[in-house]
């Protein structure tokens, strides 16, 4: 009798509600267990909405995940070309349509970073922790040199023209430039920023960086990623986060937020990316002294 009175609350509406927070529980368990990638998801959404409006997600992305510590320093640069793919290639379906660009400049530059990064990809792929980290670490305090120059408070951003084609030296120099450019992009510096001082710098309306920074990214990252993929220099659980959560960002800042003033997240940037790039030069130099006395460790019962 006391057994049936102390079980008569069992009803089945409280007994779902029993099932209902043990279901919940578990959820959180989970996502617990999954905190990387849900951070590295929020990351991704984060940096491709500014990546979308032309600042940039791949110091940005660094900068985060670094402090986050959700990938190793030299899986960095392969996650980065591996996990963006996607909406990169969303974002240059995207402004090719929306500004239009002469149709052999745009295939020219995009040609020359595709044939940069190819190159590039097989050099870093096979680099060890220290020298990514020396890399990017530079590669960063640069990307941070170029981003001020981009800001209206600076000035120091050519203004460039009205034109959206290049010919003759020009073009020339603009196919060598981002050559350059789409080798450094598989280090980790991003092509964006320093895409759109090149051709402003040539005289073409900084708008028509936007297809060609794209563009040149949509091509050489699926080819560079090969690269990283082959010499599983990437971090797989973080780019499937990475693409995910990227995808809906660039719909959102490309087709309905399209404007906004990002000079104070820019300058938020510049002074993040800047600790982040010294924070890796300074983890690189703790790497050389680490091996100088493992090195010394080994030579000392050698010589004794």
């Amino acid at each position: 009798m006391q057994l049936a009175t102390n079980l008569a609350w069992l009803t089945p509406r409280n007994a779902l509600f029993i099932a209902l927070g043990i279901a919940t529980a578990g959820y959180f368990v989970v996502l617990a267990r999954s905190f990387k990638a849900l951070g590295i998801s929020i990351i991704s959404f984060v940096a491709n909405f500014f990546d979308t409006l032309g600042i940039g997600s791949f110091a940005t992305t660094t900068a985060m995940v670094r402090q986050f510590k959700l990938i190793p320093d030299e899986h960095l640069p392969g996650s980065l070309n591996v996990g963006y793919v996607i909406p990169t290639v969303v974002q240059a379906y995207i402004y090719t349509q929306l500004v239009p660009v002469d149709t052999t400049t745009l295939i020219a530059l995009i040609a020359a970073s595709v044939l940069g990064a190819w190159l590039g990809a097989g050099v870093v792929a096979a680099w060890s922790r220290r020298k990514v980290q020396i890399g990017m670490g530079i590669a960063l305090l640069v990307f941070a040199v170029i981003l001020v120059m981009k800001q209206p408070q600076v000035r120091l951003m050519p203004a460039g023209g009205d034109a959206l084609a290049l010919t003759g030296t020009k073009l020339a120099i603009g196919v060598i430039g981002n050559f350059m450019l789409g080798a450094l992009m598989t280090l980790g510096i991003g092509l964006y920023a320093p895409c759109m001082i090149l051709v402003s710098l040539l005289g073409m309306n900084p708008i028509a960086a936007f297809p060609i920074m794209m563009g040149s990214c949509a091509f050489l990252m699926p080819l560079a990623s090969v690269r990283f993929i082959q010499a599983g220099s990437y971090s797989r659980t973080a780019v499937i986060g990475m693409l995910i959560a990227g995808i809906p960002a660039v719909f959102i800042a490309a087709l309905i937020v399209k404007t906004l003033s990002t000079s104070i997240v820019a300058w938020l940037v510049v002074v993040v990316v800047t600790y982040t790039a010294a924070s890796l030069l300074r983890a690189a130099r703790r790497e050389r002294d680490l091996a100088t006395i493992a090195t010394a460790a080994e030579a000392q019962p050698a010589a004794s």
